[in-house]
């Protein structure tokens, strides 16, 4: 149980490094109104991933055939070439980005539970990380509470970074807000750029995984 427990923790901890929540994390903390937005996208980020797991895990995640490594791969190379695609027309777009972040900034912030929630819906599908924690999870034959609180386990981790950013958002104080305006405004501009070229590096990064195991696959 301790091993599991570990290695579920260690995914999770991985996983957190994301992204799609911690950038949009950052962004709510620079607000003036920062503590409030920021724990209501944690809590949407931590509810929907959570729920998905438990559907996951108690129900089709369970009766579903491991496809093999080399699918993995595949599958890995195919979101890869995608998100390289993504990036491209994020690149090609970016005046648009850029007049959409504007024109989208407050309603984003009053939405900030729904904001978290929806990214994390639109992400599970593609979740792997996640996907390799739950066959983990549902592989040991622990009970359902077992397999749940292990759930809640991975998902404490995956949230830590928000939840670090809401500690340092609430410990800066009034004092800070002054230069985390400064700060939210450099993110601003330069987001337009930013976007692109994160997403140049999750696809390079995907290419790669799946390149080195489809490779090690055939030269096996």
């Amino acid at each position: 149980m301790t091993a599991l427990a570990l290695l579920v923790l260690s995914i999770g901890v991985a996983d957190s490094i994301n992204p799609s929540t911690v950038a949009p994390a950052l962004y709510l903390a620079l607000d003036r109104d920062g503590v409030r937005r920021l724990a209501g996208f944690t809590a949407g980020v931590f509810g929907v991933y959570f729920a998905g797991g438990v559907v996951l895990t108690l129900g089709p995640l369970s009766a579903v055939p491991d496809p093999g490594a080399t699918v993995k791969h595949l599958i890995e190379l195919g979101l890869g070439a995608g998100t390289l695609v993504f990036a491209a027309g994020l690149w090609l777009t970016r005046a648009h980005v850029a007049r959409r972040l504007a024109r989208e900034e407050r309603r984003i912030r009053r939405s900030s539970f729904l904001l978290g929630a929806t990214i994390m819906a639109v992400e599970l599908p593609t979740a792997f990380p996640y996907f390799a924690a739950i066959t983990a999870i549902v592989a040991s034959g622990r009970g359902r509470a077992t397999e749940v609180l292990l759930l809640v386990l991975f998902n404490v981790a995956f949230v830590a970074p928000l939840v670090a950013v809401l500690a340092m958002r609430a410990a800066a104080g009034t004092r800070g807000e002054v230069r985390l305006e400064r700060v939210r405004l450099l993110l601003d501009g330069h987001a337009p750029v930013l976007l692109p070229a994160l997403a140049l590096a999750i696809a390079a990064a995907l290419l790669l995984v799946g390149g080195i195991g489809l490779a090690s696959e055939g030269g096996a």
